[in-house]
């Protein structure tokens, strides 16, 4: 079983961010099969790692993940337009061939599950497969399976763009204390590469006055203190 990954409008999709804060009905994915290749391998390289796997949301692994090239996984899909904005209910989980799951239905378990032993019993329901074939029980007669947008998501502007900013993710303030973090970081290393550099500068005056050009060692201080 794979976490994460998903479709849209049956085409795959890895899912970034299950919920969109303020907007729960929404959440950010990328389509895998349009991110090119070199990006498309370490994402996938990425969302199979243990780590990729541990994250409660992918994005929040892709944050600290570098691409082969140098640059920040996270950063790069959004740099390139490949992060996208959609509702959940059109998302459909798929955690293996034989299992899916609407992700609106699952992010509604998830937030149930502290709720108490009836939500852990209805995940583990899903686990083993029971109604997740998109029809589950039905209202007013109405198959609850049907792909189809909650009311709140009918009143979503006509402008808003389905490519959704990091920064709307991401506070300036949670980014701004990430920079921080990194610069302080790097500021550590570079005053160890400087002690370590000092070091090594002191051995080799050591070195070069130990010895003369021509391999001549030079007398040292304490046999002249003997001879006198």
């Amino acid at each position: 079983m794979i976490k994460h990954v998903g479709k849209h409008s049956s085409k795959r999709v890895v899912i970034l961010f299950k919920t969109v804060p303020g907007e729960e009905h929404m959440c950010l994915v990328c389509y895998t099969d349009t991110l090119p290749r070199h990006i498309h391998d370490d994402i996938m390289k990425a969302l199979e790692s243990e780590s990729g796997q541990q994250a409660k949301e992918f994005a929040d692994y892709l944050f600290r993940f570098t691409l082969v090239d140098g640059n920040n996984a996270l950063q790069t899909l959004h740099k390139e337009g490949m992060i996208k904005k959609v509702p959940t209910n059109q998302v459909i989980v798929t955690p293996d061939s034989k299992s899916n799951v609407r992700l609106d239905e699952l992010n509604n378990i998830l937030k149930k599950m502290s709720a108490g032993e009836e939500a852990v019993a209805e995940m583990a329901a899903l686990d083993k497969g029971a109604g997740m074939s998109g029809k589950r029980r039905t209202n007013e007669g109405r198959d609850m399976g049907e792909l189809r947008a909650p009311a709140n998501s009918r009143s979503i502007p006509a402008n808003v763009d389905n490519s959704l900013s990091i920064n709307d993710v991401l506070s300036d303030e949670q980014l701004a204390e990430q920079r921080l973090t990194q610069a302080q970081k790097m500021q550590n290393e570079a005053r160890a590469l400087l002690a370590e550099a000092d070091r090594l500068q002191q051995e080799a005056a050591t070195l070069t006055g130990a010895k003369k050009p021509n391999g001549i060692t030079k007398p040292k201080k304490a046999a002249k203190v003997k001879e006198t």
